[in-house]
């Protein structure tokens, strides 16, 4: 749902791949959420960087059913399950090389929180659930409810055009706020762009402004007309960050610290202004560089990503949060319902909503930066939680880690209802692979790549991939399904 494959706010990888990478700020759709943007149109995808993106649910306008914990979602957490979650969280951890992950899963029957792998690869540091980490596209989330606090204070409607807030959206008159946080805008995101995405992976430390980035995105017309289709795109949520600012009255960080982080009582969240992470963190590996070597990303700067991937958080924040966003804790239940209208994403058994999907019931966001993956969703049938936290984001065959993670996880303990985003990019099999099986590459291709077919987004880095087809067609490369950021 926030590399530059889904925000999910994503950075791209190699300088070829860096196009393909799509900085999914999210995460969302991380496929489609958190993880660059995301498909659009399924025809040649531009350069994402993923902030990550998430995944979404089945049905097009499904709302979660209210909490019942009885109602056998979700399996009791007993000694043989816990030892079947152990193996497959191993089993995916050596699949996919991921060097330290922690999951947190909250559940009516019992709790399972557990932390495997390092957190700094020279030294050996143990992962740890207490650990600082950036979480790309779940910013989504953040950013999305801060509009909402906006919209019950009687500062905003979400069926006003942009055009009323912010000033030089091209075509912005008839694009609305609903539409930006819904992923419907028609933009053409600025993480595709292949100027940025060279800016970005050439220079880790470049910073941004929120106008800087938008910029990059007006530079190309429309991709579709407003509201007709799903496109994982973190120009929109840099366009609410600066509705935020401007209805607001102060900065973006400083309005989700007073109307979004303290309200919720998340008290190890925050918005970063620098490259820098609290400590202790984890370190976070990426293979988003010019020449696809893996390189430490622990203190790349997340100015790219803002209001659609930079913020940072822990488990346990997480867990809280994913629960009280699903449930529309500080928000009105008129909001809450906007929020949680959503729509086809052109993946199966995926929906977005305003700043979270629905994936097979599960509601939340997924993310992915350069060096890092999260996912964070609440099963209201179960009254249940899953949060996972990665220090990697590098794919394994075209699929982000994550997303392979929470599919194992939910496979044992919500059989009903299965996480589910497909892989970011669908290529030739390999030898001895099934027929039709992402290829083992684990990493989007960019423009001049051997694999630089379309897909599309989580989201971030993260996202859905945009329903549809007959758009224009973007830069050659790849979305992934989740939308980095």
């Amino acid at each position: 749902m926030t590399k530059t494959r889904r925000p999910r706010p994503a950075a791209p990888r190699t300088a070829g791949r860096a196009a393909a990478a799509a900085l999914a700020l999210s995460g969302l759709l991380a496929g489609t959420a958190c993880s660059g943007d995301s498909k659009p149109p399924q025809q040649g995808a531009g350069p994402a960087v993923t902030a990550e993106p998430a995944a979404l649910s089945p049905s097009a306008t499904a709302s979660p059913s209210p909490g019942n914990a009885s109602s056998g979602a979700v399996v009791p957490l007993t000694s043989d399950v816990t030892s079947r979650l152990d193996a497959a969280i191993q089993r995916v951890m050596s699949q996919t090389s991921v060097p330290g992950i922690s999951v947190g899963l909250i559940t009516p029957g019992g709790n399972y929180q557990k932390s495997f792998g390092v957190a700094e690869k020279t030294a050996r540091t143990p992962m740890d659930p207490g650990l600082f980490t950036r979480i790309g596209s779940e910013t989504k989330t953040f950013t999305a409810t801060a509009v909402l606090r906006l919209v019950d204070q009687g500062k905003v409607s979400l069926d006003d055009p942009i055009s009323k807030y912010v000033d030089g959206v091209p075509g912005g008159d008839g694009i609305t706020v609903r539409q930006l946080g819904d992923m419907r805008s028609g933009l053409f995101p600025y993480s595709s762009d292949p100027d940025f995405v060279n800016t970005l992976i050439n220079d880790p430390q470049h910073v941004f402004t929120p106008d800087q980035l938008l910029a990059y995105g007006y530079k190309h017309p429309a991709v579709f007309p407003p509201g007709t289709k799903f496109q994982y795109n973190n120009s929109n949520y840099i366009l609410l960050g600066k509705l935020i600012e401007k209805v607001g009255g102060q900065s973006a960080g400083d309005f989700l610290q007073a109307q979004v982080f303290s309200p919720a009582s998340l008290g190890k969240t925050s918005f970063p202004t620098d490259g820098t992470l609290p400590d202790p963190h984890a370190h976070g590996y990426t293979d988003q560089t010019p020449n696809g070597d893996i390189q430490d990303a622990t203190n790349w700067n997340p100015s790219w990503a803002w209001t659609a991937g930079a913020v940072i958080s822990q488990l346990a924040d997480l867990q809280s949060w994913a629960k009280t966003m699903a449930t529309g804790a500080i928000i009105s239940p008129a909001s809450q319902a906007e929020r949680l209208k959503t729509l086809p994403t052109g993946d199966p058994g995926v929906t977005y909503g305003f700043g979270l999907f629905n994936n097979n019931g599960w509601i939340g966001h997924n993310g992915s930066m350069p060096g890092y993956e999260s996912v964070a969703v609440y099963l209201p049938d179960a009254q249940s939680t899953l949060v996972l936290l990665l220090n990697t984001d590098v794919l394994y065959q075209g699929s982000e880690p994550s997303s392979l993670f929470a599919n194992e996880i939910t496979k044992i303990v919500s059989p009903k209802n299965v996480y589910s985003i497909p892989p970011a990019t669908p290529a030739p099999s390999t030898p001895g692979s099934p027929s039709g099986s992402p290829s083992a590459s684990g990493s989007a291709s960019a423009p001049g790549s051997a694999s630089g077919s379309a897909s599309g987004p989580g989201s971030a880095s993260g996202s859905p991939s945009a329903s549809g087809s007959g758009s224009p067609s973007l830069p050659s490369g790849h979305f992934p399904s989740t939308v980095r950021a």
